[in-house]
């Protein structure tokens, strides 16, 4: 596989990346959150999500309240180099709801 740095992701004009997390163990797409530079650079370092909070204009480390942590187990860059997909273990609930994935509700006709 592909190695890519940060210096080649495409952040938007925010200077921030959309990032899919994904449960490493089922494929289960557990949530989305958006990185900036820092957020990418402290999950690589730490081995668990940090991401940037748009409302609250700062980093937040997911489960820092809840303990429910993500340990990356990889990042995957797509082909535009404009998201990631990170694959992770995730201990607990990826939602603030309570539910395992993000993902719980279907779209109506």
């Amino acid at each position: 596989m592909e190695a890519v740095e940060i210096d080649a992701l495409t952040f938007d004009d925010r200077g921030l990346i959309p990032a899919v997390v994904q449960d490493a163990e089922n494929g289960d797409v557990l949530m989305m959150g958006w990185m900036n530079r820092e957020s990418v650079a402290l999950t690589i370092a730490e081995g668990r999500t940090v991401f940037w909070s748009r409302s609250r204009q700062e980093l937040w480390r997911k489960g820092e309240t809840s303990g429910h942590v993500q340990h990356v187990e990889d990042i995957r860059v797509d082909c535009d180099a404009d998201v990631l997909l990170i694959r992770a273990h995730q201990v607990g609930a990826a939602c603030h709801t309570g539910e395992r994935s993000c993902f719980f509700r279907t779209l109506e006709d």
